[in-house]
């Protein structure tokens, strides 16, 4: 693990500096304002190749590992560097090569995620693709949150940049509006503050159908696990319509935060969440094998520990697909928790 500052792209002095030049041009309207420069190429984990196995990540010319890191978890927990930097660096030394974060990880204010990541960027950013996201839905709205994520990332530039969390069509009206977060998007990637550009959602497959018609988006994340097929299944129509797209599909939710394995203690508070819900039937090396054998790019997961993160990692490193058959046994086995298992869909009528 590289512990000097020449593995970042910029020295870290000047990594803030180019963050707020970039997004005080953003905010100013003119073109003008932040003349467009070359992004560095393409970031590169001399461990990935022999950790796991790779796939592209849709059209952007990336080779990503099956396994990547989710900034949730440990690592969007408040006052918890001393757990979340470790094991994030561990992630990179581990072949690990994508990160995905959010402005809205760790809270609106103090964003832990982001910063976490950015104690380890600022020393390794030409390793790992990061992406994360902005659920801001007006341009202005959308381009502080930008400002903020290089700020607190500690680089120059975002590899993807993806709209949180597209629940409703009338969002979507929204972000296509004059003056909505697209055009945040597209100035962006013109500026070339960001590379590519994506939607992420888990509510309904419908709306995130609708905008990728509507745009032609580089990546999307979506939820997917074994319990996917009981209820607005996103597996039907949606991800055979991403991969018509090419785009860089990336699956998030495989054990529900936990929810779907047999590991998973409910909660004795009857005012708790998921109070009297049951384990799930599926120990971790299904639900990652379930997700991995559907036409994914990668899948992120959430962390709590390093035996989990290198637990996944090996999983990832063995992985072998499941066929139709056990893929049916799986869905079947999940009938019984799909509302838990699918906890983030829309469920009203």
């Amino acid at each position: 693990m590289s512990t000097n500052d020449e593995r970042s792209a910029v020295p870290r002095r000047e990594v803030l500096k180019l963050g707020a030049v970039a997004a005080a041009g953003f905010l100013a309207r003119g073109a003008a304002a932040a003349e467009p420069r070359d992004l560095p190429p393409l970031p590169s984990n001399g461990a990935t190749a022999a950790a796991m196995p790779t796939r592209n990540l849709g059209r952007t010319g990336y080779r990503v590992g099956l396994f990547s890191l989710g900034g949730q978890a440990a690592i969007e927990q408040p006052n918890n560097e001393a757990r979340a930097v470790p094991l994030i660096e561990r992630a990179l030394d581990l072949g690990v090569n994508y990160l995905d974060t959010s402005a809205r990880y760790g809270g609106e204010q103090d964003r832990w995620s982001e910063r976490y990541f950015g104690q380890v960027l600022k020393r390794r950013r030409k390793e790992v693709f990061v992406a994360t996201k902005t659920h801001d839905r007006t341009r202005d709205g959308s381009l502080r949150h930008l400002e903020r994520s290089l700020q607190l990332l500690q680089t120059d530039h975002i590899d993807l940049w993806q709209l949180h969390n597209l629940a409703r069509k009338e969002e979507i009206d929204q972000i296509f509006a004059p003056g909505g977060a697209l055009e945040a998007l597209i100035q962006a990637r013109d500026q070339k503050i960001v590379r590519h550009l994506g939607i992420t959602g888990h509510a309904d497959p419908a709306v995130l159908l609708e905008a990728m018609e509507r745009f032609p988006f580089d990546a999307i994340l979506l939820a997917l696990n074994a319990a996917d097929r009981h209820h607005l299944p996103f597996a039907e129509k949606l991800l055979p319509r991403a991969v018509e797209k090419e785009m860089a599909i990336i699956g998030m939710k495989i054990p529900s935060r936990g929810l779907l394995l047999s590991s998973w203690k409910p909660p004795s508070d009857p005012a708790a969440r998921f109070y009297g819900a049951s384990p799930g039937p599926l120990v971790m090396r299904e639900a990652l094998r379930y997700v991995l054998s559907l036409p994914v790019s990668t899948v992120i997961v959430g962390v709590d520990s390093i035996a989990q993160l290198e637990e996944n990692v090996e999983i990832a490193r063995s992985f072998v697909p499941v066929g139709p058959v056990q893929m049916a046994e799986m869905e079947q086995r999940t009938a019984s928790v799909r509302r838990q298992a699918l906890f983030f869909r829309r469920w009203e009528a």
